[in-house]
C-alpha cells in the first residue's frame, strides 16, 4: 500500500481529510482503516470506497445513505481508477450540513485528492 495524496477541506467547522492510497490486496484495506482510526481518534466518520480489479466496495460509515461512499466511488469510476482506496475522514464541527452540502463536501474532497495526484 502506498499513500499517494491527501487533501483537507473545511466547511462550517467540519473538517474533511481525504486520503488516496494505491492498494493491491483487499487485506490492506482493513489495515489502512485501522491505522486511520487510531490516528484520528476524535473523528466521527470514515467513509470510503475502493476498487481492486473486480472487487469494489463503498461505505457511508454512519453518514446519511449515499452521501459519502457513493460520491467517493463515483469519482473512482469516472476517473477510471483501479487498485485504489479513498477514505475521507470527517471531524464533525457541531453544525449539521444537510444531505446536499454533505454530499458535495465528500465529492469536493475526493475530486481534489485525485486531481492533485
Amino acid at each position: 500500500m502506498t499513500l499517494l495524496n491527501t487533501y483537507t477541506y473545511e466547511i462550517k467547522h467540519s473538517k474533511f481529510i481525504a486520503y488516496y492510497y494505491e492498494v493491491k490486496k483487499i487485506e490492506e484495506i482493513n489495515e489502512i482503516l485501522t491505522t486511520l482510526k487510531k490516528e484520528h481518534k476524535k473523528a466521527k466518520h470514515f467513509p470510503y470506497a475502493y476498487k481492486i480489479n473486480q472487487w469494489v466496495k463503498k461505505s457511508d460509515d454512519k453518514e446519511p445513505s449515499n452521501t459519502a461512499g457513493t460520491p467517493i466511488y463515483n469519482q473512482i469510476e469516472s476517473n477510471e481508477l483501479n487498485n485504489c482506496l479513498i477514505v475521507v475522514v470527517r471531524y464533525f464541527g457541531g453544525i449539521k450540513l444537510g444531505s446536499g452540502p454533505l454530499l458535495r463536501s465528500y465529492l469536493h474532497a475526493t475530486k481534489e485528492v485525485i486531481k492533485n495526484t
